[in-house]
């Protein structure tokens, strides 16, 4: 089933027709639990693997040798999920919540040295075929794949996450890889996802408030504390609804949550940075958001259309993929070339 993003509800370009030269589109991917193959984009889902090619490791030393098993964790979700379907009476019994104690319990490999290469998991694969704003990659690449380390262990504060994109070929890839390595334990289970097709749909999209010329900035910004100021006085205890809210230009009108592919970052946990290659230092464009949540309270009005009414939980949480604080991955690339270093931001 496809996923359609519903009209804004206002005409932000009517209101603002400034923002009509700066107007850009994006990708929303709208991952949904399913069973991709290696054939097709995904989140979770089978890559498209080279069987001669060696899989990507984590080099950097840093401890792995303690934390959840990916199968435990994927068991735990599968049962909870089951369990607050049921009725009449939804949530775990008791067996339940026993087998989801033993689940939830860390484990240890042993010999498991600092030092020892550490599979990546393979988190998404993209077909520039089939996501409208994913850029050519290097060499006419048509296939950007995703892999982390399930680890916070890198960076100089050693507590940072790792990122490793490739781009290829696809029509290279003669014999796949069907049983990659993978790690016997990660450190934290948002780093697991669940395997969902996708389902593309482009939309329009407007930059972050904050990079937008001042004078328009302080106008939106004004608009909205009127429209915030009228809305309370009208409705009174109503506004704290979500569905009667009024209509914000960052939540409703700007930039889509979700996983999506080109457009605009947003920057509402810290203030904007300059996102500038290392190699060449052309300022870079936004390639991939990955999201920790569909829609939430603050951005319901994207729920899909057929979607409408149902809670964010489990719906609008499809991946199981947390990044950060409940937070968003935006991943940066150089529209020079392709090929030079990523640079990402949580927001």
């Amino acid at each position: 089933m496809s996923r359609t993003t519903p009209p804004r509800p206002l005409d932000v370009e009517a209101l603002f027709p400034e923002l009509s030269a700066c107007r850009g589109t994006t990708t929303r991917l709208h991952p949904r639990p399913g069973r991709p193959d290696a054939t097709t984009s995904s989140v979770g889902g089978p890559l498209l693997w080279p069987s001669d090619e060696p899989w990507p490791v984590c080099t950097e030393p840093h401890s792995h040798a303690r934390g959840r098993r990916p199968a435990d964790i994927h068991r735990e979700r599968q049962i909870l999920a089951s369990a607050w379907r049921r009725e009449p009476n939804p949530g775990p019994t008791d067996e339940e919540r026993l087998l989801l104690d033993e689940l939830d319990r860390p484990h240890r490999v042993e010999g498991a040295a600092a030092t020892d290469p550490l599979p990546l998991v393979g988190l998404a694969q993209l077909y520039r075929s089939e996501i409208p704003d994913l850029p050519a990659g290097p060499d006419d690449c048509d296939l950007l794949q995703v892999f982390w380390c399930p680890f916070d262990a890198h960076g100089p504060n050693g507590h940072d996450m790792l990122l490793d994109l490739r781009w290829r070929r696809s029509w290279e890839v003669t014999e796949i890889l069907t049983a990659p390595p993978q790690p016997q334990v990660v450190g934290y289970e948002g780093y697991v996802p669940e395997a969902c097709v996708l389902h593309p749909e482009q939309v329009v999209t407007y930059p972050f408030a904050g990079l937008l010329p001042e004078d328009l900035c302080a106008r939106i910004d004004a608009w909205e504390e009127a429209l915030e100021e009228a809305f309370e006085a009208e409705a009174g205890d109503a506004a704290d609804d979500e569905d009667t809210s009024p209509a914000g230009y960052q939540y409703d009108l700007s930039i889509p949550p979700g996983w999506r592919v080109g457009g605009f970052a947003s920057w509402h946990t810290t203030d904007p940075a300059p996102m500038d290659c290392s190699t060449c230092a052309q300022p870079m464009r936004l390639l991939l958001t990955i999201d920790s949540s569909e829609w939430d309270g603050g951005s319901g009005s994207w729920r899909p259309l057929e979607e409408q009414g149902l809670p964010p939980h489990p719906h609008a949480t499809p991946t199981e993929v947390t990044v950060g604080r409940w937070g968003e991955l935006n991943v940066f690339a150089c529209p020079g070339n392709p090929a030079h270093p990523h640079r990402w931001s949580i927001q």
